[in-house]
């Protein structure tokens, strides 16, 4: 066989191979693609070591098709420019605390409710069964898609001035809160003046004495050095808002159900890693603190705290789905 037919004999597998690059080029999730991630965190962070144990599994999984590369230590801005940008498609995978989704996604604010979780054992069953993901799933509505959840601690106040033994030691006080604006009157109704500001200004606003104070977990509280400059920490737990692993609509859009699958698994999968990592962690950071003399108040009764703070739990919660979700949390064992 000679002519022409053996020409396309010749080239039908380079047209192939052609064909499959072209398709490859439109058709969603063939092509190789690396996914941009935002973390404010340090590198060696839980939140951050549990991303990258997140993408190994997602390159080994996918043949190295797809692969994650991780912004770390606010390289892509602070938790709520990253947030407005994961919404547009700029950033491809967020991890960031529920507080500042809270402005758009209601049942991100229940999460941020104040004293709604008894321990983390109660929050843990809570974002491991049904009701956690519901509130994944709610994320789709607002151009999110979640992914999983990491924990966060319960966070406890901290500050330069004095020991907070009750609620009045709090007044008079600048507390610097999460840009949420239930955290904002949280710190309100408990007496302080709450000063919203993004995390990577704590610290020079602490030294400087622009704030007295703030909440937050025992790591964050501890490898920013907050605890240098804040000598007193009360444990008031007042939230155990966790943090929340997310995809934008428009990368998820791009992937196959298969990869899909992968992805998520691989998310729950870092999840369960970063929660072993974070425990250990907290212990450590503790410890630390205690180590260079901070003082450590345990509240005996925080009904105190509580009461202060009812009125906006009832009003955030004051929609009957929002209620009925606040009624599943706490009725969770």
């Amino acid at each position: 066989m000679g002519g022409w037919w053996s020409i396309v004999a010749v080239r039908a597998p380079a047209l192939a191979v052609g064909a499959l690059l072209a398709l490859a080029a439109f058709a969603p999730g063939l092509a190789a693609r690396e996914f941009r991630v935002a973390d404010t965190q340090p590198p060696d962070y839980p939140t951050v070591t549990a991303l990258e144990l997140m993408g190994r599994l997602i390159a080994e999984r996918t043949g190295g098709r797809h692969r994650l590369r991780i912004f770390h230590s606010r390289q892509l801005g602070e938790e709520k420019e990253t947030i407005e940008q994961t919404r547009i498609g700029a950033i491809d995978i967020n991890r960031t605390n529920v507080a500042p989704l809270a402005s758009f996604i209601p049942e991100a604010n229940i999460l941020a409710l104040p004293f709604l979780f008894r321990s983390v054992d109660h929050l843990h069953a809570v974002l491991d069964g049904p009701v956690g993901e519901d509130i994944l799933a709610s994320f789709e509505r607002y151009g999110l898609v979640g992914l999983a959840f990491y924990d966060s601690g319960a966070r406890s106040i901290y500050n330069s001035a004095r020991p907070i033994r009750r609620i009045e030691d709090l007044k008079g006080l600048r507390i610097r809160v999460q840009q949420s604006e239930m955290m904002v009157e949280m710190m309100r109704a408990l007496g302080a003046e709450p000063v919203a500001l993004p995390y990577g200004q704590v610290n020079v606003s602490l030294v400087t004495g622009l704030i007295h104070g703030a909440e937050n977990n025992w790591p964050s509280y501890v490898t920013t050095d907050h605890y240098q400059a804040a000598r007193h920490i009360t444990l008031t737990e007042h939230t155990m808002s966790p943090e929340v692993l997310v995809v934008s609509r428009k990368a998820w859009d791009e992937l196959t159900t298969a990869d899909r699958d992968i992805f998520r698994a691989a998310a729950r999968e870092s999840a369960r890693a970063m929660r072993e990592q974070w425990l250990k962690l907290e212990q450590t950071s503790r410890r630390q603190a205690e180590a260079a003399g901070v003082t450590v108040v345990t509240l005996e009764d925080r009904s105190g705290f509580e009461e202060a703070v009812r009125p906006i739990v009832e009003r955030f919660a004051a929609d009957p789905p929002l209620a009925a979700l606040v009624t599943r949390i706490r009725q969770a064992r």
